[in-house]
């Protein structure tokens, strides 16, 4: 079946949602925060984020930020995967949002820019549909998956967290992507998006390219300065000749861990970690679920077999921007 004219590319207007609403939202508080994004089903890598988890001093608390699910078709796989992601918090992503839909006028709901080609938009709807017919199958965890919320809320020591899916007023939402982040333009727009939810940090995935970066805020509880973390992929690489995953750590002690990068934001250390996962098992079972030439091979291969054309130091946090 052909997804409807514009599928993947419009922004349902259910995905919607105000700055302010993450003010309101009941406030969790942990010492440790992992806040991962982009598993795109991947149970290579969810072992992996496991097994860094349980060799922090303090048991994090993981938040699954959406899009947990995408090249797991395999009915074993996404039974796997949902299974262990939904034992954690979790919001979701438009991946998770579109199985409920009784239409597919959204397509991926990824609200894809112009910039990126229609092949790739039509492939990301074909691998949809063929995951939102397994999901199909699984009727009590797509139960489970379709009652959660866009966003949640948490304190890391004094520093205030909204984590969200795509940017602080949209789950497939844009701006919290490398290229608007740089965007001097934007400022005046992120400055008020962190006053009305009353954050001092944003975490988010969607754009599936990390970024961190910190803002002047008058708003910031600690230091006057506020910042966005994007992890990009948890499940796929991020940079080039790197295969590995990113997740997002806030906490108030320093990483016990391998980071890209880390830095301070008040009481509070925020860092993307690498999730060094078996890629040779992952491509292998990648591969029995999208073999050559299918939609996801096509789209995602190079990547997953090579790394982005993107380096750590695009990612890396740029100060006071």
């Amino acid at each position: 079946m052909k997804a409807a004219p514009g599928a993947g590319r419009v922004c349902p207007l259910h995905y919607r949602y105000c700055a302010a609403a993450i003010a309101t939202t009941p406030e969790r508080e942990t010492p440790t925060l992992y806040v991962i994004g982009g598993l795109y089903g991947n149970l290579q890598a969810l072992d992996t984020i496991e097994a860094m988890a349980a060799a922090e001093r303090v048991a994090p608390r993981l938040c699954f930020n959406g899009d947990f699910n995408w090249f797991n078709v395999a009915d074993a796989n996404f039974e796997q995967v949902n299974q262990r992601v939904l034992a954690h918090d979790a919001i979701l992503g438009n991946v998770e949002a579109e199985f409920g839909s009784a239409a597919d006028d959204a397509g991926c709901g990824c609200a894809y820019p112009d910039a990126v080609d229609s092949g790739t938009v039509d492939r990301s709807n074909e691998i949809h549909r063929q995951l939102k017919a397994t999901a199909l199958r699984h009727p009590e965890i797509l139960k489970k998956a379709s009652g959660l919320s866009m966003i949640k809320r948490y304190r890391v020591g004094r520093c205030r967290v909204g984590v969200v899916h795509g940017d602080a007023e949209s789950l497939a939402g844009w701006r919290f992507d490398v290229n608007a982040l740089d965007d001097t333009a934007a400022l005046p727009w992120l400055r008020s998006a962190f006053a009305d939810a009353e954050v001092d940090l944003f975490a988010s995935t969607h754009t599936c390219l990390p970024a961190v970066r910190r803002f002047a805020l008058a708003s910031a509880t600690d230091g006057g300065t506020g910042c966005v973390v994007n992890n990009g992929a948890a499940g796929m690489p991020n940079f080039s000749g790197d295969l590995s995953g990113l997740i997002t750590r806030v906490a108030t002690t320093p990483s016990p861990h391998e980071t890209v990068c880390e830095a301070q934001l008040g009481d509070a250390y925020v860092a993307l970690l690498p999730v060094r996962f078996n890629v040779e098992r992952w491509q292998a079972e990648f591969l029995a679920q999208w073999p050559r030439q299918s939609s996801a091979w096509i789209s995602y291969y190079p990547r997953i077999s090579q790394g982005p054309s993107y380096s750590p130091a695009r990612a890396a946090m740029k100060e006071d921007v």
